[in-house]
């Protein structure tokens, strides 16, 4: 039975968990990884096992495994992406964030279409192909019309070889029909935050606005799947809420999500509350994760929901950053701005602080030399491989046939088309290495035709 204030997610079974669970010992712990290494995800009553671990040797344990699961289904790929936002206006009052309508400190700002263009062609001369369009709630009715043009100004701009490939979406829950338009659009992934799964702390945290109604925001992907984006991404904000009744509740979302549709989210996002401008709670958060415990989060979602992108934003350090991509991370932002006009202009106006300031191209030499492929790959979108048809190649591995040599190509782009000399010597060295890696001989010889047609002026190939 769903209950009308908190929908789906069985606050009373989290609670009974929180309350008499005690830490497992070691030999069931080893046992619960020895079935996560199966890859075919392991049991809600496992994964409530693994966040009572508080043993050192324990933790470690379970990074281990997350680092082989996500090696083996995503490999050294990492693909790359910026967020691009249009609008800090909200009519919502969200404690911990710095566009919420109460808060003065901040100056507001709505991007026209020219200058949506203007941070366009600044993404792209940098060599980006991925975006993600966000907007504070603040737009009114005319918000989906304002997002539609703002998708289609966006896949307009053309400079050079550069252009944006796919669009994925960050903003308010819609109506089936307003989610239809969206599709038609030919956005990628919508994505929406559930912030906090907690209920009290959500009636808390937002006091008025759209987003106050915990329900609505709740099943916002239930009618975004309803109307044909297969492609959802959820995620927390860690820091509101005990982060282990979050984990329990966001994988009750997944749950809900695999038995109504099908498939789960293809993407879980990550982020830790960081200062916001205006927000006492973002200085203060009510339960602070440290780097221990948000490395213990990384590995349990990643060997519980094995084959679900994970994505870490520029909120985090470069250091969290680089350890995280061993324990499940399979997609990170670099270069971001948070603010409108942050890109073409200054960056007053954020939504939150960043833990990781540099370039693009700072952050690519910095991954390509910890041995990981950067990606702006957008070919399984563009071939509909989306939604239970990506997750049907991806549970039995063969998503890897694809994704490696679309990631190499995409690489090939960036170090022909943006890349600094430094990071074009030390990019062209690990294609050679990773070419190498690919274990079918069709699919290597293919390969390596696109990236030496790459080299001859052509672009966007795919497998």
């Amino acid at each position: 039975m769903i209950d009308p204030k908190t929908g789906f997610i069985d606050h009373t079974q989290i609670f009974h968990v929180l309350e008499n669970t005690l830490p497992p010992e070691e030999s069931e712990v080893k046992e619960i990884l020895s079935h996560a290494l199966e890859m075919k995800g392991i049991s809600a009553a496992e994964t409530e096992r693994l966040l009572m671990v508080e043993d050192e040797e324990q933790i470690d344990a379970i990074c281990r495994a997350a680092n082989r699961i996500k090696t083996e289904i995503y490999g050294q790929r990492l693909v790359l992406f910026a967020p691009l936002y249009v609008s800090n206006l909200c009519r919502n009052d969200c404690l911990y964030c710095a566009f919420r309508k109460t808060n003065t400190a901040i100056s507001r700002r709505t991007l026209n279409q020219d200058e949506i263009r203007r941070e366009t062609e600044n993404l792209v001369s940098k060599g980006h192909k991925r975006v993600l369009l966000v907007s504070g709630e603040g737009l009114g009715e005319s918000a989906l019309d304002y997002s539609i043009r703002a998708i289609g100004t966006i896949y307009d701009v053309k400079i050079g070889n550069g252009e944006i490939r796919r669009i994925n979406i960050n903003i308010a829950p819609l109506p089936v029909e307003g989610f239809r338009r969206l599709k038609d659009a030919k956005i990628g992934t919508y994505q929406l935050f559930q912030e906090t799964y907690h209920y009290d702390t959500y009636k808390k945290m937002h006091r008025s606005g759209p987003k106050a109604d915990y329900v609505n925001h709740l099943t916002a992907m239930d009618r975004a799947m309803e109307a044909g984006i297969d492609d959802v991404g959820v995620g927390v904000l860690f820091g509101l809420a005990d982060y282990r009744f979050e984990i329990m509740a966001l994988l009750q979302h997944v749950h809900h999500l695999e038995e109504r549709f099908g498939v789960g989210p293809h993407t879980i996002s990550i982020p830790r509350i960081e200062p916001a401008e205006g927000s006492d709670v973002s200085l203060r958060p009510p339960h602070a994760v440290v780097d221990r415990d948000f490395r213990k989060i990384i590995a349990i979602l990643r060997v519980s929901v094995p084959y679900t992108g994970m994505i870490l934003s520029t909120r985090e350090t470069a250091k969290m950053r680089r350890e995280a991509f061993s324990l499940g991370i399979s997609q990170v932002s670099a270069g971001s701005r948070t603010n409108p006009g942050g890109y073409s202009e200054d960056d007053s106006g954020a939504q939150f602080s960043l833990g990781d300031h540099r370039s693009l191209d700072e952050v690519i030499a910095d991954i390509a030399g910890h041995g990981y492929i950067p990606s702006f790959c957008t070919g399984c979108y563009r071939l509909g491989r989306t939604g239970a048809d990506f997750m049907d190649l991806a549970k039995p591995g063969l998503i890897q046939l694809y994704c490696l040599p679309n990631a190499l190509t995409t690489f090939k782009e960036y170090l022909e088309d943006y890349a600094s000399a430094e990071t074009k010597i030390a990019g062209e060295a690990l294609i050679r290495a990773q070419l190498a890696e690919i274990p079918d001989d069709e699919i290597r010889r293919k390969t390596s035709h696109n990236l030496k047609e790459i080299e001859s002026g052509k672009r966007d190939l795919y497998l």
